[in-house]
Formats: structure tokens, C-alpha cells, sequence
């Protein structure tokens, strides 16, 4: 059964109420009741107030031109093709609660919108105030919400009702998280609101998964020649939680998914050097190759910070462009390195029993470890 419009809890009611008199209308308080609004509220409540606005004054939810219409379209086509899947399937899922799914891209403008609630009655009018593709819905047009801020922080949020800074938006719940290129650049946002419904916070965590879903696909259709797929080692990999990256034919890192970044501890793509499977990966990349024709391989790599990855790596699906197969045969010094490599990673980094292993001099090993290690790597 859909769930009823209700009016929200009591305590949270009032406990919102006291904390917006005493930040937005300076009223002095013994109760320090602002410790029930989030950080990120307040910053956002504080930049609206910064620039003159008042939490009385009309939200019109004006579309934006025409033109900006057009280019916002056409310069968004591949994310919403990504997130179309993700917000069809959202849409299901939340369909009994009220809520539904908006998209919008780096600047707060709507450019997709999932299944709207039906009706005539005044809450579905005010989704179909927001629901709208052109509608601007950044803080500067509609102040405090999720998409404003989730923008802002470029973090997951949850905002509900008197949370949001306009008197004329505080009909609104809404979750929102924001949305990560292949080049770690925040390209837009997901949201899902609901009008003069139940609270539900829960779904700050339902946008997060949804969010990495969309990213992982852009990611899987940038073009290159190998795709890596990490994860840890003994971990079940699942999409919330393995690592994609992109390599081009001459090693460099052209995208990756916000696991990736976090399991190389790297900006990646965003970097102002570009970074290449040399710099993160203790491997010959002629191996990866190897692998990935055979099919169904994965490999455990060492990294240069003495960690390990699995790897399974593909060849560039949606992004092969046809190109040849670059000239990725072995140069004995970059085998014998990831040996030495492999063999200190196996002694837990004790280079004399690495050392032993090999038959050869502790001070071959760090001769030669020292000489395959990239410039800048940790010690």
C-alpha cells in the first residue's frame, strides 16, 4: 500500500524549528538544539543568507533557456544514457513510498527524472514543480536542498522538510548524492525527493549505491584498451565495491571508479601528471594483456606500496576503437624486476630471505628494486 502524507515527527519538527531560529533568524538559545541539523545544512543555510536571501521570499522553479537547454542536453547525453537503467530500476523500488528520482548535472539543472506520483492533489503538483528536465534546482535558484548541497559538499546528504531554507521548499524530504567522471570530476547529482512525506534517511544510502552504479558505468564505456577490474584479495566482489580502471594502449590511466581511486590511494585521472600502470602496479603491463586474452584470468599484483590487488583485466569493451594491439612484449628488465618485486612481497618485505630465495646478493636486490621502482614512489 503507498504510504500515507503525513506530517513529520513532533521532536524532529520542533528540534528543526529551534535550530532555524537560532541560525537563520539569530535567536539566542540555552538548548543548542543546531546539534540536530547537519554541518552541511547550516554552511548551505549561511551561504543563502550571505546573499541576501530570505527564507519568506517565492521559489518560482524557473526552467532555464532554451539554449542552455539544448547544450545541457546535449553535453549530458552520455550520463543520462548511463543513469537511465539506474533510474528505471529506482524507480520501482521507491514507487509505494512517493518519492521519485531526479538527475541533474554539475551545475544543479534537471536533465532526467524518473516515474512521477500520481494525482491532482497539491503534493503532486509540487513534484511536478521540480520534475521538470531545465529546471534549475541549484542553490542559487532554490537555496538549501539536497541537490544544492550534496553539489556543494560533494558528499551524500539527507534534508527533510524545515531543513531546506525557503519557506517554499519545506514541503520537500530528499536524499541526494553527487556524481563522479571517469576523471574524478563531479559531473552531476542524483536525488530522490519526496512531497509531504514520511521521513525517510535510509534512502541517503539507496542514492549513494545508485550514484557508484551510474559512475561504474560511464567508467565500463570510456574508451580504452584494457579495462582492470580490483578488488582485495579473499573479498566477494560486488559493484559497490570493486575497483575499475581504465588503461590506454601506452599504459596511462584514462579513467576510473570511485573504488579505485580509494583502493590506490590516488587521484588518478584527475592528477595533474598522468599516471601510468608503472607508477600503481609492480607488474610488467605485457601481462595484463596476457591476461586479458586469455579470457577468465585474474591475477594478485603487487603494488608499489607493498600491498596486493586482484586483478581481472579485459580487453576495452564499448571503448575498443579498433586500434591494433600495442607492442606489449616483455623487456627482460621489467620481468626481472616484477620477480624480485614478487619475491620480497612473498618474504613480508624481509629482502635477506628474498634474497636467499633467489640466489643473489641483498645488495642486488635493492640495486635492482631501486632501478624498476617509478620516480616518486614510496620508500
Amino acid at each position: 500500500m503507498p504510504s500515507p502524507i503525513v506530517s513529520p515527527l513532533p521532536e524532529r519538527s520542533l528540534a528543526i524549528a529551534q535550530a532555524r531560529r537560532e541560525l537563520i533568524h539569530g535567536e539566542a538559545s540555552r538548548a543548542r538544539s543546531n546539534a540536530c541539523v547537519d554541518s552541511w545544512i547550516t554552511r548551505s543555510w549561511q551561504r543563502c543568507l550571505e546573499s541576501g536571501r530570505r527564507p519568506q521570499q517565492r521559489v518560482s522553479f524557473d526552467p532555464v533557456s532554451q539554449s542552455i537547454s539544448r547544450d545541457t542536453a546535449e553535453c549530458n547525453r552520455a550520463l543520462v544514457s548511463a543513469a537511465r537503467p539506474v533510474i528505471e530500476r529506482l524507480s520501482r523500488a521507491i514507487a509505494d513510498t512517493r518519492y521519485f528520482a531526479i538527475l541533474t548535472n554539475a551545475d544543479g539543472i534537471v536533465v532526467d527524472v524518473g516515474t512521477l506520483p500520481d494525482g491532482t492533489d497539491a503534493a503532486s503538483r509540487y513534484a511536478r514543480d521540480i520534475g521538470r528536465i531545465g529546471v534549475d534546482l541549484s542553490e542559487r535558484a532554490i537555496g538549501t536542498s539536497a541537490i544544492g548541497t550534496a553539489l556543494a559538499e560533494q558528499e551524500s546528504v539527507w534534508l527533510h522538510r524545515g531543513e531546506h531554507f525557503f519557506d517554499d521548499t519545506s514541503v520537500y524530504s530528499c536524499a541526494g548524492a553527487p556524481l563522479f567522471g571517469p576523471r574524478g570530476d563531479c559531473i552531476g547529482m542524483l536525488d530522490l525527493t519526496g512531497v509531504q512525506v514520511v521521513e525517510r534517511p535510509e534512502l541517503r544510502h539507496l542514492a549513494t549505491l545508485s550514484a557508484r552504479s551510474i559512475e561504474n558505468m560511464l567508467v565500463m564505456r570510456e574508451p580504452c584498451e584494457l579495462l582492470l577490474h580490483l578488488a582485495w584479495p579473499g573479498s566477494a566482489g560486488s559493484e559497490a565495491t570493486e575497483g575499475l580502471l581504465c588503461i590506454n594502449a601506452g599504459g596511462s590511466v584514462t579513467g576510473a571508479n570511485a573504488a579505485a581511486r580509494q583502493m590506490l590511494h590516488q587521484p588518478l585521472a584527475r592528477s595533474q601528471h598522468a599516471l601510468n600502470f608503472n607508477d600503481l602496479f609492480a607488474l610488467p603491463l605485457h601481462m595484463m594483456f596476457d591476461a586479458a586474452r586469455r579470457g577468465d584470468a585474474v591475477l594478485e599484483v603487487p603494488l608499489w606500496s607493498g600491498l596486493r590487488v586482484q586483478v581481472r583485466p579485459q580487453r576495452g569493451g564499448n571503448g575498443d576503437t579498433g586500434a591494433p594491439v600495442p607492442d606489449v612484449r616483455p623487456r627482460l628488465r621489467d620481468v626481472e624486476t616484477a620477480l624480485i618485486r614478487k619475491a620480497v612481497a612473498d618474504a613480508r618485505g624481509n629482502v635477506a630471505e628474498a634474497a636467499r630465495a633467489l640466489g643473489i646478493s641483498r645488495a642486488t636486490v635493492y640495486r635492482k628494486l631501486w632501478r624498476g621502482r617509478p620516480a616518486g614512489a614510496p620508500d
